[in-house]
């Protein structure tokens, strides 16, 4: 009998890294290019309708007095949601198709684009983005409104640039002209997520 040598076994194939490798450089270019949406998506005006309209009014009209013979003291609090508030915004000035506001606990965030005019040097023509957030607080019934960043097209701006503002209360100092007190007639701010409530003075 001759000596048959036994089958050499057939190699085992090793699975490559190719496809792991693919599907990860696939992964993270979706979560770049939602992020890069996200931060670059247009602001659309709000458009209030004709119920939320009349809600808003009845809403500004309780802090007025009704008219005579009768007399109701009227109220002393006004409450707008995110939605309403960037409504009213685009009802009464010409920004709602360039800013909007976020309403967060504690803070507004504000997101602000416009077109450049084309004779700018360097940036002329381009598209300016722009975001701002602001703290909301209140201290010994004082109001405060004060910004804490501004950046302009993903970089923050340095606080020498903004003539030092990050930090300082804008009601008190800027719209209060410095009084303490800040503004006039408001006793209290309160920001919660997704509204605002606003406290009058007697």
């Amino acid at each position: 009998m001759s000596d048959v040598p036994p089958p050499t076994p057939a190699p085992v194939k090793k699975r490559g890294c190719l496809v792991p490798i693919l599907v990860s450089i696939i992964v993270v270019l979706l979560v770049v290019i939602g992020a890069w949406w996200w931060v670059n998506r247009p602001i659309q005006p709000v458009q209030l309708s004709a119920q939320e309209k009349a809600a808003v009014e009845q809403k500004l009209e309780a802090v007025q007095a009704p008219a005579r013979p009768t007399y109701e003291k009227g109220a002393k609090e006004i409450i707008l949601t995110e939605r309403e508030l960037n409504g009213l915004l685009n009802e009464n000035t010409q920004l709602g198709n360039t800013l909007k506001f976020e309403l967060v606990k504690g803070a507004v965030h504000a997101r602000y684009e416009t077109d450049l005019d084309k004779d700018l040097p360097v940036v002329g023509g381009k598209r300016l983005k722009a975001r701002a957030r602001f703290f909301v607080s209140n201290d010994q019934g004082q109001p405060h409104l004060v910004l804490d960043d501004l950046t302009v097209w993903g970089i923050s701006l340095p606080n020498d640039w903004l003539g030092g503002l990050k930090g300082h209360d804008l009601l008190g100092d800027t719209v209060g002209q410095g009084r303490r007190g800040g503004l006039a007639g408001v006793e209290d701010i309160q920001v919660e997520d997704g509204q605002i409530r606003i406290k009058l003075k007697e």
